[in-house]
């Protein structure tokens, strides 16, 4: 009967190449949508698979703050990060920051419904801007994590202008999704994969 020996290789950890000891980071794909209903959890989890991938992260905000409740929750959002993060507010257009980014970093763009609160808000033209920002995130040299909400699990608004809003967003969600190379919905803080995979 024919034996083998087991095969051992000894490691000299003293002589060890750094490659093969260092922590491997998280791939992040070009772009990552991130959906879900508010105070799911998205915002948050989208920020730690930011971190996770140990890019340089950005933070780019969209929100105006138009009163207290407002004020508060950025607030909340800005104490939970660390001085890691480069923030950046852009109210209506975001090619600006996106053009600057390179692909050491990493961008998180909080929200894309506060963005689309603005626009129409001021009455601007929303397919023309939907337009600009699916082009100026395709062209972004830095990964991209996109948030969003997910407005079309409730009763049908009871005003013309948020039944209006509510379409645009579910419009602009699609869209998105679409050009999305991972998208992940949250609820209760826990993620559920519908297009992609996690890194």
């Amino acid at each position: 009967m024919k034996h083998t020996l087991p095969c051992t290789v000894d490691i000299d950890t003293h002589h060890t190449p750094d490659w093969f000891t260092a922590k491997v980071d998280k791939m992040l794909p070009k772009m990552t949508f991130v959906l879900g209903g508010a105070a799911s959890g998205k915002s948050l989890w989208a920020e730690n698979l930011l971190l996770s991938s140990h890019l340089a992260p950005v933070y780019l905000a969209t929100s105006r703050i138009f009163d207290d409740e407002i004020k508060v929750r950025v607030e909340v959002h800005k104490s939970r990060r660390s001085d890691r993060w480069v923030n950046f507010e852009a109210q209506l257009e975001l090619g600006p920051v996106l053009r600057e980014l390179e692909s050491g970093q990493g961008v998180l763009i909080d929200c894309v419904t506060m963005w689309l609160s603005n626009h129409m808000l001021d009455e601007n033209d929303i397919d023309a801007a939907q337009r600009r920002l699916l082009s100026d995130l395709k062209s972004c040299d830095a990964p991209c994590v996109v948030v969003s909400n997910e407005v079309g699990h409730g009763i049908v608004p009871d005003n013309a202008l948020a039944r209006r809003f509510r379409e645009a967003q579910g419009r602009l969600n699609i869209a998105l999704a679409a050009q999305a190379d991972l998208v992940v919905f949250v609820m209760a803080g826990l993620p559920t994969v519908l297009k992609g995979q996690l890194p």
